[in-house]
């Protein structure tokens, strides 16, 4: 598949690279144009034991892109996941501000049968207001998913290839069936993929914190 990780953060990063290894073409966007051209020399901004050996070989190999260029990132994908940051606000709820201009960036570019995937921490009705905030730009129904990261730093890489569970939420059940072909690479036979709605997968990811 050809997918759009906007946002190189720890989790965007992390997730971009192992898609790329497990076959599909990722670009991985971002504003800070010094990280890009660093990680296209092979530099990585964060330290996580593999990560620097699997962008520098998928890079390499083609599968793992990086750029500034939202738009020319997005108008080819299949999937647009958005990875950026959600920090807490002076009121303590989540800044949603950057995930604003992204998706507001984005949906120009959008093709209508691609799906936005929602890695992003963000508070429940989130994927809902990315759909109608779409619906208003675009005139048309887009594809919204949820799929909360369950990464430990220091074991990234190991968490995101051998998973406990994968939990998405769609509303389009082949979105969900396109999200497990994905994850089919990582997936071992006693390990559960939980497909929900996008509001549940939201929650989820917040009772996974709590607790």
């Amino acid at each position: 598949m050809k997918i759009a990780m906007v946002g190189t953060g720890y989790v965007g990063l992390v997730t971009g690279t192992c898609f790329a290894d497990s076959g599909n073409v990722v670009t991985c966007v971002d504003i800070n144009a010094a990280k890009i051209a660093a990680l296209e020399a092979g530099k990585i901004p964060i330290y996580e034991p593999g990560l620097e050996e699997l962008v520098v070989r998928n890079h390499e190999a083609g599968r793992l892109l990086f750029t500034t260029d939202l738009a020319s990132a997005v108008k080819d994908a299949e999937l647009v996941y958005l990875g950026v940051g959600t920090p807490q606000g002076d009121d303590g709820a989540a800044d949603l501000s950057a995930l604003w201009a992204v998706v507001d960036g984005l949906a120009p570019h959008l093709q209508p049968d691609a799906a936005v995937v929602v890695k992003s921490t963000v508070p429940v009705g989130t994927n809902a207001a990315i759909f109608s905030r779409l619906l208003e730009h675009t005139g048309r129904e887009c594809h919204v998913a949820s799929n909360p990261e369950f990464l430990k730093e220091g074991a990234a890489i190991d968490d995101f290839m051998k998973p406990d569970r994968v939990v998405v939420g769609v509303r389009d059940p082949k979105i969900g069936e396109k999200l497990r072909r994905l994850y089919a690479p990582f997936l071992r036979t006693e390990k559960p993929f939980l497909v929900m709605s996008p509001e549940s997968a939201e929650l989820t990811k917040y009772v996974a914190n709590a607790m």
